[in-house]
């Protein structure tokens, strides 16, 4: 499979702090990835390297095969879609849009139209008059009708209500079934977009904790709950990322070995079994304790 982006080794460092460290990871075509993480963890600094906006400090990035500071080939093809998406505040909707036509190749008018239908967009109107919502809403516009062969969308969903956020899902899912390209989304609702990621990125703290297909996630951890002597003795030799006791019970997240004994010791036991979801997983994962997911 064809890489779009290839990281070896890279950092960013600011003075003594450092943003990113050592974090080596690919990117393939035609899949849609979840580049995950709390707050400050370092995603934002991974995307405005790959879209050459900012310097790393050592390594290698490739995009597209090639390096791409001040490389029109690959930024003609780059998409990025910020959270804080800054517009020139006389510019109208249509303005913006006409200025996408021309820097996007791929740009697709129809669907910029059908977009704007979808999220009701007063095209007259001028940026400095729209709501945070609004605002979300012609990024997704932008992002969506461009069909950027690499297409980056950082937390894309600020302002829009639940009905909004799962028509952006519903529409991004079916233009990509129908074009492919790729695909990153970088949000903090995490279950909200777990059944449209193919592939799992999380940061903590500058470090990569994770570089796996989302199949493979799913699945990988669960909760045991019962009482704690119990759950304590399943425990033993296990990888435990979360444990919370109430009263005389315990209960514990764990990542399983893969195959079906660690469930049927627990069903043994007479413990009950839950599922975890991703953002769970997550969560569970970037609050002090590592999982060996990389």
């Amino acid at each position: 499979m064809n890489k779009v982006i290839e990281v070896k080794q890279l950092t960013k460092s600011y003075g003594q702090f450092k943003a990113l460290q050592d974090t080596s990871f690919s990117i393939h075509a035609n899949k849609i990835y979840g580049l995950l993480g709390r707050n400050g963890a370092g995603k934002t600094t991974m995307m405005k390297m790959i879209t050459a906006q900012i310097f790393p400090t050592s390594g290698d990035l490739n995009v597209f095969g090639e390096d791409p500071y001040e490389n029109a080939n690959v930024l003609s093809q780059i998409c990025f879609i910020k959270e804080s998406q800054q517009y020139p505040d006389y510019y109208s909707i249509l303005d913006i849009l006409e200025v996408s036509k021309s820097i996007f190749p791929n740009w697709d008018a129809d669907l910029s139209s059908s977009l704007v239908d979808d999220f009701n967009l007063p095209l007259k109107r001028r940026i400095k008059k729209l709501s945070r919502g609004m605002l979300s809403a012609v990024g997704i516009v932008v992002g969506l009708a461009s069909r950027a062969p690499l297409t980056i969308f950082d937390e894309p969903y600020l302002g829009l209500d639940a009905v909004s956020r799962g028509l952006f899902y519903d529409r991004l899912m079916e233009d990509y079934s129908e074009h492919p390209r790729t695909i990153i989304l970088s949000t903090h609702l995490i279950d909200e977009v777990s059944n449209l990621l193919e592939h799992v990125l999380v940061i903590d703290n500058g470090k990569l904790i994770i570089d796996k297909d989302a199949e493979e996630l799913r699945g990988r951890a669960f909760t045991v709950t019962g009482q704690a002597l119990k759950v304590e003795a399943f425990l033993q030799g296990k990888e435990t990322v979360h444990r919370e006791p109430f009263g005389g019970l315990l209960s514990a997240t764990v990542i399983h070995s893969g195959d079906s004994s660690d469930r049927q010791q627990a069903e043994a036991s007479g413990l009950e079994i839950s599922p975890v979801s991703l953002q769970q997983l997550v969560v569970h994962l970037t609050n002090g304790k590592k999982g060996v997911f990389v």
